[in-house]
């Protein structure tokens, strides 16, 4: 993913604004940011990895946006009535990914930040200690190290004209689904048994491998899947690559059948997840004097950027954008 830039550190001037609000901090000081109807609600920012009809479905009372992209948490900061942001999907190489500065002004403005599954899972994980609240087995593995590479979570897939439809498949769901087909009762045929034999010696080849043989096994269809550029990932490539390795025909079988994309699961335990929790009233800036972000030359570049381009200024409208 892109990285954030760093700005240079010339300290703006004092008293200037580094946004087009025309309110002070001491007008913003109520503890809910309401629309004028006295409205709520939340956004959430997705695109390949859950369908908008199901965000709505799960989380009733949210606007749905497109993946997000630099600037876009900046403007939801400034919308009236928003109260949380969700963030699953982001662009990152044809256009500039999210700034972590922008996810840090929302938190410290008293809006709720949740992230999963894709960019949402890389965001939450390096900005948790500053309150943003990552969801899922993705975050996690994200959060404790276990996955680094930005790559991981990266799909190519079509435009918002064509619902976003992936072409590719994420190597975090490559992983999850070897390691989930590797661990079911797999019979001989490569079909799937509901028998509760042993699982490290049910997949293996010859099925008197012992589990040291098994994680040899995962580790080595990781690698063939990590191999390729991450627009030329999918299980179809995963299965000829292993096969043309000498992978055992049934563990090539029972690849060609992967489980669901735990990037969606993981998106939908978000929004179930916010669903049933009550989101907390947004506060002052001044009652948050940890999270004073600094106001620096990049960040008022920016908003002066901003202020010139419309929402939708930059997306990609090719036939392949990434994420």
């Amino acid at each position: 993913m892109a990285r954030v830039k760093k700005g240079a550190k010339a300290r703006p001037k004092r008293g200037a604004s580094t946004s087009k609000r025309g309110a002070s901090t001491s007008k913003r000081a109520a503890t809910t940011r309401t629309s004028k109807r006295g409205a709520t609600f939340d956004i959430v920012y997705v695109g390949p990895t859950l369908a908008a009809s199901e965000v709505v479905r799960l989380l009733p009372n949210s606007s749905v946006r497109g993946p997000v992209a630099i600037g876009d948490v900046l403007r939801a900061i400034d919308e009236p009535g928003v109260r949380r942001i969700a963030i699953i999907d982001g662009y990152f190489e044809r256009m500039a990914a999210v700034w972590h500065k922008e996810i840090l002004l929302a938190i410290e403005a008293g809006i709720e930040v949740w992230g999963a599954a894709s960019m949402g899972a890389l965001r939450a994980a390096e900005l948790a200690p500053f309150g943003m609240r990552g969801v899922g087995a993705i975050y996690e593995r994200f959060a404790s190290g276990e996955l680094e590479a930005d790559d991981e979570v990266a799909v190519a897939h079509l435009p918002a004209e064509f619902g976003y439809r992936t072409t590719s498949v994420a190597l975090v769901d490559l992983r999850d689904g070897i390691e989930r087909t590797t661990t079911a009762p797999i019979d001989r045929d490569g079909v799937e048994r509901t028998t509760t034999a042993p699982i490290d010696r049910c997949v293996t080849p010859d099925n008197e491998r012992a589990t040291d043989d098994l994680v040899t096994l995962r580790e080595k269809l990781v690698e063939l899947a990590r191999v390729p550029f991450y627009r030329d990932r999918s299980w179809e490539r995963l299965c000829a690559d292993a096969k043309a390795a000498g992978i055992p025909a049934r563990v090539v079988v029972a690849l060609a059948s992967p489980p669901p994309s735990r990037k969606t699961a993981d998106a939908i335990l978000l929004l179930t997840t916010m669903h049933d929790t009550a989101p907390t009233p947004r506060v002052t800036v001044a009652s948050q004097p940890a999270m004073r972000v600094p106001r620096t030359w990049a960040l008022g570049q920016l908003r002066a950027w901003l202020a010139k381009q419309s929402p939708l200024a930059g997306r990609p409208r090719g036939r392949i954008a990434r994420i």
